[in-house]
């Protein structure tokens, strides 16, 4: 083990605890006058600390340390990756898991997202991807990658009241991404195209089996309990009403106070299941749509005073 002050600038790029996109942000909790810290929304290890004779690193006072191990100490790092050790020219640094790199960096890109559409829905997305994808023979690296990333441009959409397309928009930002990743040309091809082809209301038809099963994915999460949910968290943000029976639901503009919970389930989440494409998105969107579909008879029942 090698005592942290002993490490140079071009060394920190080097270690374990470095990923290529962390950001550098104020932390006041450590002694010394001027400290930066390393985030990147994983727990916090150490921290830079700027000092007139340089930058140095420095583990928070927070962070447990190991039996028998110093607050002061790091793991060596690899000489092999270091061309200078005078500290002018260490290798650029490389993450080893590009999955971890796409979740990290889609995940910031939700910060201001509508709760319909925020961060929780992309983990559930990604979880059924998981589910889903390896009974399909999927390429994970890729579905994992497009589910992290399918829902990036929704903010825009979002912002336009539905004038930009969240999948065409999103595309565009998954390019500049897996561009930096360790993958093939198909493969980031591959990403893209899973992306601009999720959405029901796409012109693009998912081709690769990775893209089928992020659309079964996605449009599985807007249907069944979690969809009935997610159709009045909708709704409440638009500022729609609860229900409005003086308006055939099919003639109720988007994003306006009659786009309900109940007209997003007859104009589009009532449809879906007769468009998923996997085998086992057909039996998981068999169980959610009956179950919807009670939900909302009910409703109306409820509606109308019969029940």
């Amino acid at each position: 083990m090698k005592n942290i002050f002993q490490y140079n600038w071009s060394e920190i790029h080097t270690l374990p605890s470095f990923r290529p996109e962390i950001r550098l942000t104020r932390y006041d909790q450590c002694p010394p006058a001027h400290v930066l810290k390393l985030t990147s929304g994983a727990p916090l290890h150490y921290c830079l600390v700027r000092s007139s004779s340089g930058t140095f690193m420095h583990r928070p006072p927070e962070t447990p340390t190991k039996k028998g191990t110093s607050a002061l100490t790091m793991p060596q790092p690899d000489p092999a990756a270091i061309k200078n050790r005078s500290g002018t020219n260490a290798t650029p640094p490389v993450s080893q898991d590009p999955i971890a790199t796409v979740r990290d960096q889609s995940r910031h890109l939700f910060r201001d997202a509508a709760g319909s559409h925020d961060w929780e829905h992309t983990l559930r997305v990604h979880r059924l991807c998981r589910h889903i994808g390896p009974k399909e023979g999927a390429d994970m690296v890729v579905l994992e990658c497009a589910a992290y990333l399918h829902d990036i441009g929704r903010a825009a959409q979002d912002r336009s009241n539905g004038d930009v397309c969240h999948a065409i928009k999103g595309a565009q930002m998954a390019s500049d991404i897996v561009a930096k990743l360790p993958f093939d040309d198909a493969q980031k091809a591959n990403i893209v195209h899973c992306v601009r082809s999720h959405r029901f209301r796409g012109k693009e038809r998912p081709s690769s089996t990775e893209a089928r099963v992020l659309f079964d994915a996605d449009k599985l999460d807007a249907i069944g309990a979690v969809g009935v949910a997610r159709a009045y968290l909708f709704a409440g943000e638009l500022g729609a009403c609860l229900h409005n029976p003086d308006i055939p639901p099919e003639q109720a503009r988007p994003y306006s106070r009659d786009d309900t919970g109940h007209r997003e389930f007859v104009v589009k989440l009532s449809r879906i299941r007769e468009r998923i494409i996997t085998d086992e998105g057909k039996r998981l969107a068999n169980e959610r749509h009956a179950f919807m579909t009670r939900f909302f008879e009910r409703f109306l029942e409820e509606y109308e005073g019969v029940r």
